[in-house]
């Protein structure tokens, strides 16, 4: 392991629609539980958020061990101009993120900033899915993406090669392939594939370094007319700036625009037979 690892930020965005007490378990195991903390969090409110989520903040700004900047954007922005106005508050070159409610692994920055101090730009890892229940915290599959930096650009001509929860990544390359872009729901997406298109030193460590809470209309919301809608949006923005070709277009159209029509347990099979891989998901 790399001696010298550089201090990093980590941006956490929060909106109306989080839990405070995740937003709450996020925080601790992002920042408090881990064997490298980061060296400041930014924090980017977007729009008026419930009052429980408001004295979270406030809670985590009298207890939190490393500098807490709070960014408040006066309305919902959506994703991308969250990011992007929590990017231009950022102190360090090297930013890692995390969602409002999900869990990272006491490890994970050990791991990722290692491979950071070793020259890459862009590094992600797997994910274990997770829901709670009255008997404890359950664990589902794991989301292993691919490892090899070969097999990642070929892979994003199809499906997202990154978890967008687990990525850490320097400014400077996402600065270079033009920040975030707002395009649906699929900005993380459209960012990765621009900063491959880039030549980003990217890579993924095949360790499920974060926790992703899945709910139970996690499935629901991959399907319907307006992820139908980005889905289109994200290939024509593919094809148009060479990322893929028309024989991929026409392939991704027909496959990832019919995975957002059918039924969502056709969904949730084909997502994680096909996907993620899930030798288990014919038996559930």
């Amino acid at each position: 392991m790399t001696t010298s690892l550089p201090g990093f930020s980590l941006l956490l965005p929060v909106y109306n629609g989080d839990s405070a007490e995740f937003l709450l378990r996020a925080y601790r195991s992002t920042v408090m539980e881990q064997t490298l903390p980061p060296s400041e969090v930014v924090l980017v409110q977007d729009g008026p958020v419930s009052a429980p989520i408001v004295s979270a903040i406030a809670e985590l700004d009298k207890s939190t061990p490393v500098p807490l900047k709070i960014v408040i954007l006066p309305e919902n922005r959506g994703l991308a101009e969250a990011l992007t106005a929590g990017l231009a508050e950022c102190a360090f070159d090297v930013v890692a993120r995390i969602d409002a409610d999900d869990v990272s692994e006491p490890n994970r920055f050990t791991v990722q900033l290692d491979l950071i101090a070793q020259g890459y730009e862009l590094v992600g890892s797997g994910l274990r899915e997770f829901t709670e229940t009255e008997a404890g915290e359950q664990l589902g599959v794991r989301r292993i993406p691919p490892t090899d930096p070969e097999e990642i650009g070929a892979y994003a001509r199809f499906h997202d090669p990154f978890n967008h929860p687990s990525v850490v990544y320097t400014k400077a390359a996402v600065d270079k392939a033009g920040g975030y872009q707002p395009l649906g729901m699929m900005e993380d997406y459209w960012l990765f594939a621009r900063m491959l298109a880039g030549g980003v030193r990217a890579i993924n460590s095949p360790e499920a370094l974060v926790r992703y809470r899945v709910s139970s209309g996690a499935y629901k919301r991959r399907g319907g007319l307006k992820l139908l809608k980005s889905e289109w949006m994200l290939q024509r923005a593919f094809r148009a700036s060479g990322f893929t070709s028309r024989a991929q277009f026409a392939r991704n159209i027909v496959v990832r625009g019919g995975y957002r029509l059918v039924p969502e347990w056709v969904r949730r099979r084909a997502y994680r037979t096909l996907i993620v891989g899930d030798t288990e998901a014919t038996a559930r």
